[in-house]
């Protein structure tokens, strides 16, 4: 399949430092509807044979050199080998329009990330798992519902896309006159961005950040918007995504069938994040009336927020003792 030119980066442009433990480098694969992704692979160093493998992408607006990278290259250093990758439209990765967003097409794009790896020298393809952060916590319990080489796969700080463009924060708008609304609005836009011949950018993170503003909006500022997390690729630390860029998640669920997850799945969650609700209702949907609820776990972990589980929040919040058995113990 003939891949998209693309533009990479070739200097360490992430935002944590690199590791003396792996061997890194730049790699493309391509998607089934044909658009190129971009990805750094984390290879542990002086390892010899076929190696488990995991992919790993998030959060939703991030980019790869952000929480998806300490991720890959964390659990690189701990023997597996990784990728993580931009998704379609996103960071370097390659699609035009810019800046939207697909359950279909991202959940392909998880499982574009298994086909490289199922083939790539280095990986055994009968031990390989995902990892998803934040919105993509919730495309991974959607691809391991429909890739059977997933053996394992973990959500960490999750959100469900679907569940949050079609009812708002914390359900706030759950009613079919506020999602009306909600379509009315986008339609209308669509039809504003054709005369303008430019697709209207929502607005990543607020800045400046009011005073008033809610916790969880402060908790993101205090990510994308400083040193922290800022990446000048970043939806989230920029311009964000097109207003239009996530419309077709108002009606499509992507947790429909996820009690039918045959393959191990571990959810972890900060007790205090904004979001924790997602992950115990994700969980409970997950093991009801399932006939495989032995390989699933959630992990609420003290104290921690949401984006404490994008980068440890400086408290070494993610748990990747955990995670690292975890992965050993199903990708065998």
């Amino acid at each position: 399949m003939k891949k998209e030119e693309l533009k990479l980066t070739t200097e360490w442009d992430k935002t944590f430092p690199k590791s003396e433990k792996i061997d890194h480098s730049k790699v493309t694969f391509v998607n089934r509807y044909g658009i190129t992704l971009a990805a750094d692979l984390y290879a542990p160093k002086d390892k010899k044979g076929k190696l488990p493998a995991i992919a790993v992408c998030g959060p939703f607006g991030a980019v790869k050199e952000q929480a998806a990278g300490l991720y890959a290259q964390t659990m690189a250093e701990r023997g597996f080998l990784t990728i993580a990758f931009d998704p379609s439209f996103t960071g370097e990765s390659g699609g035009n329009v810019r800046y939207m967003a697909s359950p279909d097409i991202n959940t392909e794009d998880f499982m574009a990330a298994v086909d490289f790896l199922s083939l790539h020298e280095k990986a055994d393809p009968d031990r390989i798992g995902i990892i998803g952060i934040c919105g993509w916590g919730g495309m991974a319990l959607n691809t391991a519902a429909l890739d059977t080489r997933i053996k394992a796969t973990a959500a960490s700080t999750m959100y469900d896309m679907t569940r949050v463009n079609a009812n708002g924060y914390f359900d706030s708008e759950d009613s079919e006159e506020a999602r009306y609304q909600k379509k009315a609005a986008m339609c209308a836009q669509r039809l504003a961005d054709l005369k303008a011949g430019a697709y209207t950018l929502g607005g990543g993170v607020v800045d400046p950040l009011p005073e008033d503003a809610p916790f969880f909006v402060k908790d993101y500022y205090d990510y994308y918007k400083t040193e922290r997390g800022y990446h000048p690729r970043s939806l989230n630390s920029n311009g964000g995504w097109n207003v239009i860029g996530c419309e077709s998640f108002l009606n499509q669920p992507i947790l429909k069938y996820s009690n039918e997850i045959r393959s191990a799945v571990l959810i972890m969650h900060g007790e205090k994040a904004h979001s924790c609700y997602f992950s115990k209702d994700a969980y409970a949907a997950m093991t009801k009336d399932s006939k495989y609820t032995d390989n699933k776990e959630l992990l609420i972990i003290p104290d921690a927020v949401h984006t404490d589980l994008y980068d440890g929040g400086g408290k070494d919040a993610i748990p990747f003792d955990k995670l690292e058995c975890f992965f050993t113990k199903y990708l065998k």
